[in-house]
């Protein structure tokens, strides 16, 4: 997961160079994101339907998820226009669908209990894959075809990895053909509603903070110009997000003792106030907000291996495959619109009215994980 999900940020990392290169607009730029969402939503659909999910070995789809999105990211130093990078961020985000959700149920045939720090550690591994491209910009120079190159290698190593060295777990799920009317009636039942109700509020403020976050580094370390970028930007935004991986230890080691609903909940009511302060201080203090952004980043991520674990728990178990997988189609279809208009609004507005708008995610999430914590749904 650490180096198969290298890249899925691999544009986002180097943005200032590409949106010049291919003389983008803020919104259009927001695409080069965009699409690996979109592209996730269409993959992640597809395994659902066609029921590799739950037919086929998690590691084998996860190596040709890693190693395809490899091959598919390379494809940006071919292109030479916008919608040709979007489209190829299109293919690679398909291409991971192969790689996040099967993890989630590949860990968890691992552990029957402790299920949640187990799938905490996972997520932790996807937050610094995640992160990697922008530590590839800072040791590379901030050259963005040695980032594409970068991060390619290590997703196919990835792959290569889940393959050749992980084995399969003791405690497999039973398998099943996927039929639509069934899983949606799985995916219709109460715990699992709520749980993925929490996990769109979740995903509306993750990905657009992923994704911008460097961009509104850059802009207060260098006075509001954020055309500018440099190694200092790209250190400091692989640190806030990266160190979501501890947060997602920490979560975990949390939800064994009160429980993954009610972790999820205190993720979020933490995150989501760090979402409402950070974006006051675009003038800086710049001390201030590293150490509000590496909060951020600490609590922005525990609460999405919280969902997932609950998921695997209160889930039809003939479906669990399926459902991680359309729940995170679905979640990664609400980050389409909070990456979107978190560039348009921070034109118009600044960046502390777009960081208000990212925490009304986490405040809805809460709302429903409160629901289920009421119902004694929790696991």
């Amino acid at each position: 997961m650490l180096l198969g999900m290298a890249t899925w940020f691999s544009a986002s990392a180097v943005v200032p160079q590409l949106t010049a290169r291919f003389e983008l607009s803020a919104s259009s730029s927001a695409w080069l994101t965009i699409g690996v969402q979109l592209g996730f939503v269409f993959g992640a659909i597809a395994t659902a339907f066609t029921s590799a999910a739950d037919r086929f070995g998690p590691r084998h789809l996860m190596c040709a998820g890693a190693v395809l999105a490899a091959v598919a990211n390379l494809g940006l130093l071919a292109v030479d226009s916008g919608g040709q990078a979007i489209a190829v961020r299109l293919l690679t985000g398909a291409c991971l669908a192969g790689v996040y959700p099967p993890a989630m149920k590949a860990i968890s045939t691992w552990f029957p209990v402790s299920r949640a720090t187990a799938i905490a550690v996972m997520i932790g591994a996807l937050t610094l894959g995640s992160a990697s491209p922008h530590l590839v910009a800072t040791v590379g120079g901030l050259d963005w075809r040695l980032v594409v190159i970068g991060t390619s290698v290590l997703s196919a190593l990835g792959g290569l990895t889940a393959l050749l060295l992980a084995t399969d777990g003791p405690y497999p799920f039973p398998g099943s053909r996927f039929r639509v009317g069934e899983a949606l009636r799985a995916f219709s039942a109460r715990p699992v509603l709520l749980t993925s109700l929490g996990y769109f509020g979740h995903m509306w403020e993750l990905y657009a903070m992923w994704s911008w976050f460097a961009v509104f580094f850059g802009s207060v370390l260098f006075h509001g110009d954020d055309t500018q970028t440099g190694s200092w930007v790209s250190l400091v935004t692989f640190l806030v997000i990266g160190v979501g991986a501890v947060g997602c230890w920490v979560g975990g080691r949390m939800a064994e003792r009160i429980g993954s609903a009610r972790t999820a909940i205190i993720s979020m009511l933490i995150s989501g106030s760090c979402a409402l302060v950070i974006g006051w201080f675009s003038a800086g203090p710049v001390w201030l907000v590293v150490i509000l952004g590496l909060i951020w980043g600490f609590w922005v991520i525990p609460d999405s291996a919280q969902f997932s674990a609950l998921v695997t728990k209160v889930a039809d178990q003939r479906y669990v495959g399926s459902m991680l997988t359309l729940q995170m189609a679905l979640g990664y279809t609400v980050t389409v619109p909070a990456v979107w208009l978190t560039p348009i609004i921070r034109e118009s507005d600044g960046w502390g009215w777009t960081f208000v708008l990212l925490a009304l995610g986490p405040a809805a999430g809460v709302l429903a994980i409160r629901s289920l914590v009421r119902r004694n749904l929790d696991a």
